[in-house]
């Protein structure tokens, strides 16, 4: 493996970005403007320009984000709050063309009187059954409201952010595929979705000659999930394989679990974010990430970052996500972290 992976660039349908993406949901609404302006200036402007094509052409910095987010931390909306920010820093910074961006559709919801459990909290086992759904109609206004918020008369990526399994495949990689061809969207992918209903994606996508997905989006950390574990959102093996099978990188978002890796506090299976992975076999891998923690001087949230960016088969960008300007600091700074044979391999074979 190369010890060095965590300095190249990444490429993901056919342009190059940085090893690391920044995931946009909170800004606008648990992020204030000004400090999620903080972080873009500083990912597009100092930390992407480090990185480069092999023909040396500067790697883009991938901005992902979603016309649904972030509804939940502002009620009374309806989402939207993320790309309109977006759409205001682009514009005022002349940035497109040095961003790789990345927004979802489909996970909007049809209506709100509901959305919200007694005690305030979203009921999220609710939004699945009034999600606006994956139909060519909905997808295509859907981009068209995108590109308004952002400002822009392109996307790169556009993902379907939840599988609708009550509309036709051809008809939803259809409509991406005409948005392709149109070009409103460089190109298109999944998220939460188990494998097999990918791999139903490429084959759709093959019998009618249209482009296949560029990447698929998951839930990806150092971490393994937990036996028995019936999550579509979270990568396990099956995922693994059909990315590796397809020459197609993973874009992991929710890479350090909300922090856990260096808030050791944060690693009790009641925490939510642990929920997915509790077990002898992420506390095995706890403490190798601590062990090589230690030995580098890096955190055990650069560590997983370093450990995710190394990987080459297949290969992982993942998203960070953070809320404030120095949760993201510290992940940026994973970029410098380069561990080396030994580490990977002790890393690696972590587990129960």
């Amino acid at each position: 493996m190369d010890t060095q992976a965590t300095r190249t660039a990444r490429e993901l349908g056919g342009t190059w970005i940085a090893p690391f993406g920044v995931g946009a949901m909170l800004m606008g609404t648990s992020t204030p403007e000004g400090e999620a302006r903080r972080i873009l200036d500083h990912f597009v402007g100092e930390v992407a320009p480090r990185f480069s094509a092999p023909d040396g052409t500067p790697a883009r910095a991938m901005i992902d984000t979603a016309d649904c987010y972030c509804w939940w931390e502002a009620p009374g909306t309806d989402g939207g709050q993320s790309e309109s920010l977006l759409g205001r820093w682009l514009a005022e910074t002349g940035a497109r063309e040095r961003v790789h961006l990345a927004t979802k559709g489909t996970a909007r919801l049809r209506e709100f009187d509901g959305a919200f459990l007694p005690d305030g909290d979203p009921d999220w086992a609710w939004a699945y059954d009034h999600f606006v759904g994956a139909s060519r109609e909905v997808l295509m206004t859907s981009v068209d409201a995108s590109l308004e918020r952002l400002g822009t008369d392109r996307l790169d990526l556009y993902y379907v952010h939840v599988d609708d399994r009550s509309v036709p495949l051809e008809e939803s990689v259809g409509a991406l595929a005409g948005m392709v061809a149109d070009g409103r969207i460089g190109g298109y992918a999944w998220s939460n979705a188990p494998a097999w209903r990918l791999a139903l994606v490429q084959e759709t996508a093959r019998a009618h000659g249209w482009p296949l997905p560029a990447t698929i989006q998951e839930e990806h950390s150092y971490l393994r999930p937990r036996a028995g574990l019936e999550r579509v959102a979270v990568i396990g093996a099956e995922h693994l394989d059909l990315a590796r099978a397809s020459a197609m990188p993973i874009v992991a978002y929710s890479p350090v679990l909300k922090g856990l890796f260096s808030a050791k506090e944060r690693r009790d299976p009641s925490f939510w974010a642990m929920a997915s992975y509790a077990g002898p076999d992420a506390d095995a891998r706890l403490a190798t990430i601590d062990e090589v923690a230690s030995q580098t001087g890096a955190t055990g949230n650069q560590v997983a970052l370093a450990w995710l960016m190394a990987q080459e088969s297949p290969q992982v960008v993942p998203l960070v996500g953070a809320r404030t300007w120095d949760q993201y600091l510290e992940c940026a700074e994973a970029v410098d972290v380069v561990l080396d044979a030994d580490q990977l391999a002790l890393l690696d074979a972590a587990g129960a």
